[in-house]
């Protein structure tokens, strides 16, 4: 046992990683691709062609390890940082419990704000929404998308952009700053900041965020950025997709979610849609499916705007879940570029 932990140890994360993809094979490997970085994708694939051959004790402790890794992240997750020691000593000892937690907090960087995380939207906000919006902004980027984007929501449409703006342009934050605020807002989880520089923020936080909020909110932050920083706000919509952007699928990909799409849904959504969206959609279907689509429009007569934007977050869910199954491919003008 002593001579495999040595062999283990003596592989660099990288490689361990790499031996992790060629033993899940393929299939698995290729959907976890979809999920990291051009530079992560084209490192992992140099280290996979740079492995000949991996012995099976070698591939297990990789597997044994990334399983370990995994239920104390999850363990975390469900109660913080004791509650995982607390389950995984019972189940791999006190000293085997410490490695594994200290190893996840040093490499994957368990994030602050533990308790904002776990707290009810609704509390979070009414906690929050008086802050600076740098603190708004540090808090959201450091829980999940849902939670962040019920709460950006619930801010002044001025706040809302200002939050949004510096969430895309924050990189990397003192320890000793998000300390304080945490201590200000829970004293008790200060402890779990680690001493190197934490990452949190950036264009996508926002991507993510806003590609969970709901359309009107959607807008009016995109609108306020058009107007006070024009290169953000065109950063942030090259990585999102709209419900315009439906111009921009191929015929397949078009086709593709209209089968998914409830047809009374999908005739709210163009009732406020431009003219091209409705010529691509409507050509992409049968005749008599376009015949009943357009009846059903003006049958309906006036329509809210916010059943409108409803039904168009919807269909824009639909298409979004599809790329992420990898039924169908989202592009945006830009050749090869694809929207995650």
């Amino acid at each position: 046992m002593g001579k495999s932990n040595k062999k283990q140890m003596d592989i660099t994360g990288k490689q361990k990683a790499a031996i992790l993809l060629i033993t899940l094979g393929p299939e698995y490997s290729a959907r976890i691709f979809r999920n990291l970085s051009e530079d992560e994708i084209e490192e992992l694939t140099l280290e996979i062609a740079n492995i000949k051959k991996v012995e099976p004790e070698l591939k297990d402790q990789v597997l044994e390890e990334f399983y370990e890794i995994c239920l104390a992240q999850e363990y975390i997750s469900e109660g913080g940082i004791n509650y995982a020691q607390e389950v995984l000593e019972k189940a791999l000892g006190n000293d085997k419990a410490i490695e594994v937690i200290g190893r996840l907090t040093a490499s994957l960087q368990v994030r602050p704000f533990d308790f904002a995380r776990k707290a009810d939207p609704s509390q979070l906000m009414n906690f929050i929404q008086n802050e600076h919006p740098q603190t708004i902004a540090l808090i959201l980027s450091h829980i999940d998308n849902d939670k962040a984007a019920q709460i950006i929501s619930g801010l002044s449409q001025e706040k809302q952009s200002e939050v949004a703006k510096r969430i895309a342009t924050m990189d990397r934050t003192y320890p000793e700053m998000i300390k304080e605020i945490e201590s200000v807002l829970e004293d008790k989880l200060s402890n779990i900041v680690t001493q190197d520089y934490t990452k949190a923020g950036g264009v996508q936080d926002v991507v993510d965020i806003l590609n969970s909020v709901d359309r009107g909110t959607e807008k009016r932050i995109m609108e306020n950025l058009e107007m006070s920083d024009p290169e953000l706000a065109d950063e942030i919509k090259r990585r999102m997709f709209l419900f315009e952007d439906i111009i921009n699928l191929d015929s397949t990909a078009i086709q593709r979610f209209i089968r998914e799409v409830d047809n009374n849904e999908l005739a709210v959504a163009l009732k406020g849609a431009t003219q091209e969206v409705g010529e691509v959609i409507f050509t992409n279907m049968s005749k008599r499916m376009s015949e009943m689509i357009k009846e059903d429009m003006d049958f309906m007569g006036p329509v809210r705007l916010r059943d409108v934007e409803e039904a168009q977050q919807k269909i824009v869910n639909i298409i979004r879940k599809l790329e992420d199954q990898g039924e169908i491919i989202i592009s945006r003008g830009g050749g090869d570029e694809l929207i995650v």
